[in-house]
């Protein structure tokens, strides 16, 4: 039996805040939390984008030793959205540990600045390569660090679920989360994504010509989605975690419902591991659609992939425009805090509940001209106060991976 799934509690973190005030503050506003990048010494002279979307909130950690040695910068981001969302949805500590609950957590690579470390250990350990290598140095930096610290710092023993896709980890975390509500494996799911600051992430786009670099000087002006003058996506760090929960269940204890997540659809492309492809986008978009049982025309706002890059962002405003025309607002979120990576889904549904509560639909950050070849979608140009019933969250991902996801805000 196909059961509804409720979103009872969400937090996270960003380079625009760390908490929902701070976060929605500067959508309002449009505070830009990128960066000029730090200085590195192993990469900083072969770098040509300066820029990095930063966390500049302070944040208190209050997690006991005994779990802090298991876990790298990417993990302590990842169990403190998850702290944070578990106690905003307020479930009873025996519900959360009694197997009916799992986890569906993801990075894009585990902790790379733990990994870095490794690295520079063993190759200049001399005779003794291994020598100041930890025994918890993998638990650290291992692809499932964040699902695995999660669920032991919370005592969570139902499934859990680890995706790492670039991109669409987290999306794919709360699709998968959602799936498992849905069809009657656990009552309730906590999803999300992290990933941590790390110029070697910044340095694999670079490499690929992908990222900006044309606003090193002046940060806060880029990435541009769908704008004349957009050169690339600017690497970002960020964590979010949700939790999903079955409506009944959500219901019966008076839980407060953020908002339900009505569909789902993942697909690939089959074809070029980098390039975008409009086919591959519209079928998964139609895919999701049909998850969520409703149509295009019931839809009030995209939250688009929209990195910044020339061909990416038109070749999705191209498929969104196919399934959509002009009917929803379409938005890009990373032009207020470039794409955080593994977290950019999660990050970005959280946002659009956020729209959904306020009745707000935010402009994109830095599209001041909009590309001819972006124009067959609908842009908010400034704030729009309008009511949003159903959102849509589109994310893209290195390996032709594509996700959707449908949400609706609360009854």
């Amino acid at each position: 039996m196909e059961r509804r799934v409720v979103i009872t509690g969400a937090s996270a973190i960003t380079p625009i805040g760390a908490t929902p005030q701070n976060i929605w503050d500067s959508l309002l506003h449009g505070r830009s939390g990128v960066k000029s990048i730090k200085d590195d010494p192993l990469l900083g002279k072969h770098l040509r984008s300066r820029v990095f979307g930063t966390v500049t909130d302070e944040l208190v950690y209050d997690f006991e030793r005994h779990y802090r040695k298991t876990m790298g910068p990417v993990s302590y981001y990842a169990c403190q959205v998850a702290k944070k969302a578990l106690e905003q949805a307020g479930l009873e500590e025996k519900f959360v540990n009694s197997g009916k609950m799992g986890v569906a957590f993801g990075s894009t690579h585990g902790s790379p600045s733990v990994q870095r470390s490794i690295y520079e250990k063993f190759f200049k350990g001399g005779d003794n390569k291994l020598k100041g290598i930890g025994g918890a140095d993998y638990l650290k930096s291992m692809v499932h660090t964040t699902a695995a610290n999660v669920a032991r710092m919370f005592g969570i023993t139902g499934r859990i679920i680890s995706s790492c896709t670039a991109c669409t980890t987290s999306a794919q975390s709360i699709g998968y989360g959602f799936e498992s509500v849905k069809f009657g494996m656990q009552d309730a799911m906590l999803c999300g994504g992290a990933d941590e600051y790390d110029t070697t992430t910044v340095a694999v786009f670079d490499n690929l010509l992908a990222c900006s670099t044309s606003f090193n000087d002046t940060p806060e002006k880029t990435p541009r989605p769908f704008d004349t003058k957009r050169d690339g996506l600017v690497v970002a760090e960020g964590a979010g975690a949700v939790v999903l929960e079955e409506f009944e269940h959500a219901k019966a204890r008076g839980a407060v419902i953020l908002g339900e997540v009505l569909g789902f659809a993942c697909g690939n492309n089959g074809d070029s591991l980098i390039m975008p492809d409009a086919v591959g986008i519209e079928r998964t978009i139609r895919a999701g659609l049909l998850s969520a049982g409703i149509g295009p025309e019931q839809v009030d706002l995209v939250t688009a992939h929209a990195t910044g890059t020339k061909l990416g962002d038109a070749t999705e405003a191209m498929a969104t425009a196919a399934i959509y025309g002009k009917k929803p607002w379409v938005i890009g979120l990373k032009g207020y805090m470039g794409h955080s990576m593994g977290s950019c889904g999660v990050i970005e549904t959280i946002c659009s509940l956020m729209m959904m509560e306020h009745s707000t639909v935010v402009p994109t950050l830095n599209l001041e001209n909009i590309d001819p070849r972006c124009d067959g979608i609908k842009h908010p140009m400034e704030i729009v106060n309008t009511e949003i019933k159903t959102a849509a969250v589109q994310n893209f991902a290195f390996g032709g991976v594509n996700t959707c996801l449908l949400l609706q805000g609360p009854d």
